[in-house]
This record gives C-alpha cells, sequence and structure tokens, in this order.
C-alpha cells in the first residue's frame, strides 16, 4: 500500500517529487541512453575508414547503413521518451530531447533529428551548454543534408553566444571547421582548427584536429606551420597510421634539407628499406605515383599506381584510390574508356559505399558500362553475320578454329595463375606471429587481429555471408587471392573463375551456332541490334563523355553502314551541332543537306528559325501557366471566376490538348453553384465534345451514372456540389470525400529553376529521335545480366513484395503541383474508385517533390497502373517534360528517400532491378 501511494504522489507537482524525478531521471535513465550514444559512436569511429589523401573529416560521422531500426538506438530513444512521458517535472527534458535528435541522427532520420535540434533550441534557450550542443548536432545534421546555407546561421549563433570566460565547447569551433572545409573557406577554417585543438581536452581528437590544421596550413601556402605541426603528429604518440601519413606529408612540403635540393621519390622510396614500414608500402607507392602524375609523367605513374595496388594488403581504401587514378588516367588521359570501365569497377568494389563521392564514382562507372555493352554487342553481332555469309563447310571449321582458340587461352590463364601464385596468400600471415603456439592463446594475436579486421570491415555481426551486408552478392574478400584477382584488372585469373570460363568454352560453339542469322528476319533482327548499339555509343561520346571527335565518327558510320536509316535528319543535325566548333565548312555540309533533303522536319525548322525551339516550349508553358492560374481559382473557390476564364482560354488557345479538363473544371466550378439539372447537362456535354478523352470523359461517364442511381439524394441537394472539406481540392461525387493528401514532408524552399535553353532542347530532341524507328525488344545473348556477381552493393533491397508505390519525380522544389496532382486523382477515381488507391506528396529537398501512388499489393499490379497512367502524364502533369521523371518503389525503399542523394541512389537501383 505504501508503494501505491508513494507511486501516486510522484504525479503531484511538489518539491519532493521534482527532487525525486530530477535523482531517477540523471542517473538512472539519462545517463544510460548518454552511454548508449556514446558507445555507438565509438563502434561507428572505428569502422571509419580516413582518406589521408584528402582533408580529413572533423568528426567520424560513419552512421547506421541498416534499414532494420538500430536495437540499441531504439532503447535510447524509448529511454529519452520515459523522461518526456514520466519525468516531466525534472530538469532533463530538453537533455532528453537532445537525446532524440542525436539518436535519429545516428539512425540516419536526419529531417527527423532537425526538428528535434530545432524544438532544443527554441525552447530552452536559457541552458547555454544544451543550447550550444543542440546548435552544434544541428548544424552537422544539415551539413549532411547538404544544407549549407541553413547551416551557416546556425553555427555562426552559436560561435557568437561564446563566452570565454565559461567552459568553451570546442565542437563548436570544430563543427565550424568542417562547415568552412565543405564550402571550401580554408583560410577560416584554418582559424576555427586553432581554437578547436586550443579548447579541446581529448587527446585523440586533438590529434585528428592538428592534422586538418596542418593540411589547411599547407593549402594555404603556410608550409613552415604546416610543417611544424606535421612534425609534432609525427613525434607525438599518435596511430600509427596517422604518424606514418604525417611523415609522408612532411616529405612532400619540404623542398630543401641543408641547403640541398630533395629528389622527393628518392625519400619516398627509401622509406621501403625501413621493415617497420611494410604495411604501408601502399601509400609509399602511392606518392610516388602522384608526383609523377603532377610532372605530367603519366606512364611512370601508371607503373607505381600499379605497384601500389600490388603490395596493398589490408589498407583497401588506399587500394580503391590506386585503382579510381588509374580509371581516371585511362579516362581522361588516355581516351581508353574500356580499360577505365574496369578500373572503375575495381574501384567500386574496394572502396566503401560510404567513402566521400562514392555515388558519382558508381554513375560513371555505370555510366562506361553502356558503352563496353554495346561494343560487345557489335562486335558479336559483327562476327555472327561474317559466319553467316559463308559456305557451310568454311562456316564449320571457322567455329573449330575459334573454339579450339578459346579453350586454349582459358588454358594459358590457367597456367599463368598456377604459377603467379597467390598473391596476398595465407603464407606471410601464417609468419605473422612467432612460437607456433595456438591462435587463440595469444592474446596479442586475437587483439591485433581484432583491431586488423575492424579497420578493414567495420563492426561486423557473426552471421552467414557476413561480407555481404557491405557488399551483397560478392565474394570480395580483403585479404585473399581471390581479392586480388576478383578486383585488379591486371591480376590473374584464379582457379575457380578458370573452371567457369573452361565451361563457357565447352559451350562456346552452341552458343555461337544458334546466334547465326541465316534468315532475312533474323539478319534484320542483328542488323537493328547494331544500329541501336551504335546510336547508343554516339549520344554517348556526344552526352556523357563530350567527346565530339568520337561521337562524329560514330555517327558517320552510322551514314555509311545504314544508307537507308529513316532517323537521317536526326544523325545530320547531330552532325552538323558536333562540327560546328571543330569544322565550320562540315558543319555547313550537314546543314544543307538537312536543309534541302528534309525540309518539313523540326530538325530543319530549328535551323532556318533559330527561335523555333524556343517559340514551340515558351507556347506550351505560357498556356500551362494559364491554366494553372484557373486551377488555382478553383482551389481558392472562386467559382465565378473560373466559369469566367474558361471559355476566355479555350477561345485564346483554340485545339489545345488540355480543354477537356478547361471545361470540366468550368462544369464542377459551376457545379457549387447550381442544382443537380444543369450540372447533368454540362457533364453530358463533355461527353459529347471529347468522346476519345481518356482521361475526364471516363470519369465524367461514372459520374453521370452516379447521378442517375442516386436522383433523390442529388434531387434534393440545393447545390450538386458542397464543399465538405476547406481543404478539398480533387472532386469525388462519392460519399466518403478523400481528404487532401498530407505532406511527409513540407514543401521547402529552394531557387526557381529556369527553362532549358534551346540548345539544351535541341540536344534533348535529337537524342531521343536518334532512335530507331522500330522497337528493339530484341534478345541479346551476350548481353550481362544486370544483377551480376560482384555488383555494387545498395541500401535498397526487393525484399518488400506487397507495399508498392508508383512515383512521379519532380525536379523543383518550387513547382505547385495542385493542378498535377488533381490530375492523378481524377485518373485514379476513373479506373480504381473504390480500391483504396491514394496520391501523396513527399520533399527531398530543396529541388525534389514526389508524387507518389498506391498502394499496391504486387509488382504486377503497380505495372498495370503504370502502363495505364504513363500515356496520360504529359496531360496530367502541367509540367515540361524534362522536369519530371517515373518510377516504382517499394514501402520500404521509400521510407529511405532521405534526402536527394539517396532518391539519386534509388533512381540508378531502379533502372537496374525494374
Amino acid at each position: 500500500m505504501i508503494v501505491i501511494t508513494a507511486g501516486c504522489s510522484l504525479e503531484k507537482q511538489s518539491g519532493f517529487n521534482r527532487d525525486m524525478q530530477n535523482l531517477t531521471a540523471h542517473y538512472n535513465i539519462l545517463f544510460n541512453a548518454k552511454e548508449i550514444l556514446r558507445l555507438k559512436q565509438e563502434s561507428y569511429e572505428t569502422s571509419f575508414i580516413d582518406n589521408y589523401n584528402e582533408i580529413l573529416s572533423v568528426y567520424q560521422d560513419t552512421t547506421a547503413q541498416s534499414s532494420v531500426p538500430d536495437k540499441d538506438l531504439e532503447l535510447a530513444i524509448t529511454k529519452a521518451n520515459t523522461i518526456i512521458t514520466i519525468k516531466e517535472q525534472s530538469h532533463y527534458l530538453g537533455d532528453a530531447y537532445l537525446v532524440l535528435g542525436e539518436a535519429n541522427y545516428l539512425e540516419r532520420n536526419y529531417y527527423n533529428a532537425v526538428e528535434y535540434f530545432s524544438y532544443v533550441i527554441r525552447s530552452f534557450p536559457k541552458r547555454k551548454d544544451l543550447l550550444q550542443e543542440a546548435q552544434v548536432w544541428k548544424t552537422r545534421t544539415l551539413m549532411y543534408l547538404d544544407k549549407l546555407p541553413e547551416a551557416k546561421p546556425v553555427i555562426d549563433s552559436a560561435i557568437q553566444n561564446i563566452n570565454p570566460k565559461k567552459h568553451v565547447f570546442a565542437d563548436i569551433y570544430a563543427t565550424k571547421l568542417q562547415y568552412d572545409i565543405n564550402v571550401q573557406d580554408y583560410a577560416d577554417g584554418e582559424e576555427m582548427a586553432k581554437q578547436a585543438v586550443h579548447y579541446c581536452k581529448d587527446r585523440t581528437q586533438r590529434l585528428r584536429w592538428t592534422f586538418i590544421l596542418a593540411q589547411l596550413q599547407e593549402l594555404n601556402n603556410k608550409t613552415a606551420d604546416a610543417f611544424k605541426n606535421y612534425s609534432q603528429i609525427a613525434k607525438s604518440n599518435a596511430l600509427f597510421e596517422m604518424a606514418f601519413n604525417a611523415s609522408l606529408n612532411l616529405i612532400r612540403i619540404e623542398d630543401t634539407e641543408n641547403g640541398i635540393k630533395i629528389n622527393r621519390t628518392d625519400r619516398l622510396l627509401s622509406l621501403l628499406k625501413n621493415p617497420n614500414n611494410k604495411e604501408f608500402k601502399d601509400q609509399i607507392y602511392y606518392q610516388v605515383a602522384q608526383i609523377y602524375f603532377a610532372d605530367k609523367n603519366i606512364e611512370e605513374a601508371i607503373k607505381y599506381y600499379k605497384l601500389s595496388i600490388r603490395a596493398s594488403i589490408k589498407n583497401q581504401n588506399q587500394k580503391g584510390l590506386s585503382y579510381l587514378r588509374l580509371a581516371e588516367i585511362y579516362f581522361t588521359n588516355k581516351a581508353d574508356y574500356l580499360t577505365s570501365k574496369k578500373y572503375y569497377d575495381s574501384t567500386l568494389t574496394t572502396l566503401p559505399t560510404n567513402y566521400p563521392g562514392y555515388q558519382a564514382i558508381q554513375k560513371k562507372g555505370n555510366n562506361l558500362q553502356l558503352l563496353a555493352n554495346r561494343l560487345q554487342i557489335i562486335t558479336r553481332e559483327d562476327t555472327l553475320q561474317a559466319l553467316a555469309r559463308m559456305d557451310e563447310k568454311t562456316r564449320s571449321e571457322l567455329i573449330d578454329k575459334m573454339v579450339n582458340d578459346e579453350i586454349l587461352q582459358q588454358q594459358a590463364i590457367a597456367n599463368a595463375a598456377a604459377g603467379s601464385g597467390a598473391p596476398g596468400g595465407s603464407g606471410s600471415q601464417a609468419n605473422s606471429f612467432s612460437g607456433g603456439s595456438f591462435y587463440f592463446d595469444n592474446a596479442n594475436a586475437v587483439g591485433q587481429g581484432y583491431t586488423d579486421f575492424k579497420k578493414t570491415w567495420g563492426n561486423r555481426k557473426l552471421e552467414d555471408d557476413w561480407r555481404r551486408s557491405s557488399r551483397s552478392g560478392s565474394d570480395i574478400t580483403s585479404n585473399s587471392a581471390n581479392s586480388t584477382q576478383g578486383n585488379d584488372p591486371d591480376a590473374p585469373i584464379n582457379q575457380a573463375q578458370n573452371k567457369k570460363n573452361t565451361a563457357t568454352a565447352g559451350s562456346y560453339r552452341k552458343e555461337l551456332v544458334q546466334g547465326l542469322p541465316l534468315t532475312p528476319d533474323l539478319l534484320a533482327q542483328s542488323n537493328l541490334r547494331i544500329y541501336n548499339a551504335y546510336v547508343d555509343i554516339g549520344n554517348f561520346y556526344r552526352d556523357i563523355l563530350e567527346d565530339k571527335p568520337e561521337a562524329i565518327a560514330t555517327f558517320e558510320l552510322i551514314l555509311r553502314r545504314f544508307p537507308n536509316d529513316p532517323n537521317r535528319p536526326a544523325i545530320y543535325y547531330n552532325l552538323y551541332r558536333l562540327y560546328s566548333d571543330l569544322d565550320q565548312s562540315k558543319s555547313d555540309f550537314y546543314k544543307n543537306k538537312l536543309l534541302k533533303e528534309y525540309p518539313e522536319t523540326a530538325f530543319a525548322k530549328i535551323i532556318a528559325d533559330p527561335e523555333y525551339a524556343k517559340k514551340l516550349q515558351d507556347a506550351n508553358a505560357e498556356f500551362t501557366d494559364a491554366y494553372n492560374v484557373v486551377f488555382d481559382l478553383y482551389a481558392h473557390k472562386q467559382y465565378n471566376e473560373v466559369i469566367e476564364c474558361v471559355p476566355e482560354l479555350l477561345k485564346q488557345y483554340p485545339g489545345n490538348r488540355l480543354a477537356a479538363q478547361l471545361y470540366y473544371l468550368q462544369t464542377i466550378a459551376a457545379g457549387h453553384n447550381e442544382k443537380v439539372g444543369p450540372f447533368r447537362d454540362s457533364l453530358e456535354q463533355i461527353t459529347k465534345k471529347f468522346p476519345g478523352d481518356r482521361l475526364i470523359t471516363p470519369l465524367v461517364n461514372q459520374q453521370l451514372a452516379y447521378i442517375d442511381s442516386n436522383k433523390t439524394e442529388m434531387q434534393a441537394r440545393n447545390v450538386v456540389l458542397a464543399d465538405e472539406d476547406p481543404h478539398e481540392i480533387p472532386f469525388t461525387l462519392a460519399p466518403d470525400l478523400q481528404k487532401k493528401a498530407a505532406y511527409r514532408h513540407p514543401p521547402r524552399a529552394g531557387g526557381i529553376t529556369p527553362p532549358a535553353e534551346v540548345k539544351a532542347t535541341e540536344k534533348k530532341q535529337a537524342a531521343l529521335t536518334t532512335a530507331p524507328a522500330q522497337p528493339s525488344k530484341v534478345s541479346q545473348p551476350n548481353q550481362p545480366p544486370v544483377n551480376t556477381p560482384g555488383a555494387v552493393p545498395s541500401i535498397f533491397s526487393m525484399s518488400d513484395s506487397t507495399n508498392y508505390y508508383f512515383v512521379v519525380n519532380v525536379n523543383s522544389g518550387t513547382t505547385n503541383l495542385s493542378s498535377s496532382r488533381f490530375g492523378i486523382g481524377q485518373f485514379d477515381r476513373a479506373n480504381y474508385a473504390g480500391k483504396g488507391i491514394k496520391h501523396q506528396l513527399m520533399g527531398i529537398e530543396a529541388d525534389n517533390q514526389l508524387i507518389y501512388v498506391g498502394r499496391f499489393l504486387s509488382l504486377d499490379g503497380v505495372k498495370n497502373y503504370a502502363r495505364q497512367i504513363i500515356p496520360l502524364l504529359p496531360d496530367i502533369m502541367k509540367v515540361p517534360k524534362d522536369k519530371y521523371s517515373f518510377f516504382i518503389i517499394t514501402q520500404e525503399n521509400l521510407n529511405k528517400l532521405a534526402d536527394k542523394k539517396t532518391l539519386d541512389s534509388y533512381i540508378d537501383y531502379y533502372q537496374k532491378n525494374y
């Protein structure tokens, strides 16, 4: 009974209860929640991979990657909520909200985190320590979301409120330091780094920030100061990797020693003689390669980048950087795009997915995959066509030779692999620890092994296929021969791969024979595959690689090889534009051919009237704006104005594509002022005027049927349409009016995207019309499948199979999508009435809005929806075609679209998997 009384008394406002709640909130709950967050951050820091070739990150912000909620962080959130709901009389409510913000940050729920930090800043201004910590975390979160303009005033406010006479929170200066690095304000960054180092009380953090200070001083041409700080780190008890890199940087910036010029490459290579530097050979070779590359000695740079790769045993990050440099050299300096593609693939399978710029590298590698695939298609089809033209005896003899050559090639590869041994094999590892004692009895060995494992792989759960948590579908390992072979385009193939290739050689004959185009129909299909491949290559050189000479060569080859190509006007136009900056006479040649042979095409009109494309675009944009004005009048319930404006708009733009929608707007606006009789007559007029309309007429027919089946109820209404909900925009006659779809995130302010320039429009038109005139849904046996072994890992998955959405992605954060959503609502009510299909709006940072429609219970269901609505989107969306795209997504993956970066990543994922 006493216990019950005491429990009830805690709910009363009293000094004793406040003291008890303060005591229990602080020591029983808050302390444990903060300890969870501290340990979680330490675990992330352990798995963080530093890139010493760039400015170090101020914080080792590796946050949760899994889509499954983190149990530890969820426990911290529960504890914080306990203080908020049960310990409401304590002084630690602000601390609890701060814990919620930090936990959401670590769970990658960045928008939620920003809201919690903002709430702390607004609600607890007198708690200076709490205020500063919330400002720091909010700034870090906004920077992670790439909202730098929003982050600056927050951290500036924190700095302005620092009281140097009291405890100074070093993280304020450190966070401003990271902001300065992000915006490349290295001068101010240097000052912030000095302040952060001065006030930092943690030795490890202070050394890290000192290293960053030295990097900034080097960039600011203060080599003496940088040299001093690097020297301090090299002589300190910093982590060996940091101290070693400080020594490397000292060699890089030291020009003279005792008045004698130093050969930096010789000095770097001399470090190889020290056995303590054995594990850092890869970094030494990399630095030597960087020096040669800076001196434009490309061949020596390639040599040492490859040596760096061979020397990499544990440092996958360093190996990935060497692959990346080779990929860039072959791309930029040698224009060898296929070799570059191989090195980009190796880069992606070696670097961690949280490496800065990983998505950009992935995109470039994926782009080059298109070039490799198309060249492979052309080579295969040319070979098959050549074989098909031979007599049967000659063809059979040549196929025998080709199969034999394939087998001999595989045997040569196998012999090379057997003779080379297994680089980085277990022999060196076995001798790492002396004495021959049982490994797990040696504490030093176990500790070193655990440290090395975490350094390479991070924290991994003990489970089957543990590697796949980071590299889905891959068999890549860190310190094995398989790793070297699997990642390195120059490494010999291993035995397992040899068996696979031998099997391929064994089936090579069958593949060749089955692919022969021996009939006119098969030959036409083969030619179509070649044509499509060449068009893709030409557009790729032009738009992605911006390699005009190669694009010209490809398009001219198409003209020679396909003289009857119906897309010749587009080819001529492309060549006219490509030659305009290289050879004016050639440009004029193709321009004149286009004007003479195809004067009625859009390409000829664009040349004859440079304003043609702009006029066409401006006219469409002008009408769309006018339509949206009328719709806004309807949305604001100015029904009389709608009724007056529609006839004027129809008169100004006769025969426009949205006439049915305008008549419908006029009719439902009048429906708010009139009884059912005239309203029904107006609906019938729409069906007679627009019998073939696929968006409005089906909906109107349904509404007419509803009126006819509910005559008594409809005739009793004073006006046929009543405003049940002041926020209601979609019109329905169903009893349960759908409410306006809510925003998952409020729309965010952003700059207005200017209309595309005429040149961009022309380029896009040319790219589209250069596509083949007939469909190319023909199987391509040699084209690799989308999901290949070693595919780039993704945070997205296909596991959710019962929650699908169709999404329209609008590339503008400021466009009013009310009329677009209205149109989608019209389509849904006409085609999916009573099936629970709704559309909602979701903002993605400042420049993207997603209209997502669902949910659909199967992939087939959402695909059927997509097939029906996509042809109508130009009339539904009321925005330029180049401003929106569409895709299919599961609920699980939709919840992961926290920012523009993840949205772009999903679009790449979608294109590969759907």
